[in-house]
């Protein structure tokens, strides 16, 4: 076969190209570029429930710690009646109000569906599992921990 006889056009499904054009080439047949999108998964509504008694048992703990210590350095700012806890040292009433301010931050962070709030929810159910397991006092409290343990570790996939 002579070299004129063989047609050096490209295929049609190839896109043309001008050598001679200083334009860039444009493709129209390629995908859109990637691009990361903010798609969140659907916050489970026992998780929801659960952050929301998470938060309200953080504010009763850091008001009860905050209570008393405002009635140990400042007199008694608050009637001794509105007091939650009574029989508490002042260390002891810091600490309420560091694992209530705690308690708060872990609520808002299982809320936004982050990955290290659900993990440490499932660690602190599990040393009550095993805190109720060893010591024979299994009740409707161990079974309630059970179900939020097993509901905790299969909607893990909704943290990110």
């Amino acid at each position: 076969m002579s070299e004129t006889s063989v047609s050096r056009a490209p295929p049609s499904h190839a896109p043309t190209i001008d050598h001679r054009a200083s334009k860039p080439l444009v493709l129209d047949h390629l995908p859109a570029a990637w691009s990361p999108s903010n798609l969140r998964p659907s916050l489970p509504i026992g998780v929801a429930l659960l952050s929301v008694l998470i938060a309200i048992s953080g504010v009763v703990v850091l008001v009860a710690g905050s209570l008393f210590l405002l009635n140990t350095y400042f007199g008694t700012v608050v009637p001794t009646s509105l007091l939650i806890v009574r029989s508490v040292d002042p260390l002891g009433a810091g600490i309420l109000v560091l694992v209530g301010a705690v308690l708060l931050s872990v609520a808002n962070a299982l809320w936004a569906q982050e990955r290290w709030a659900l993990w440490t929810t499932v660690a602190v159910l599990f040393a009550a599992l095993a805190y109720s397991f060893f010591t024979a006092s299994i009740t409707v409290l161990f079974l309630l921990f059970l179900l939020l343990f097993i509901y905790l570790l299969t909607v893990r996939r909704y943290f990110y």
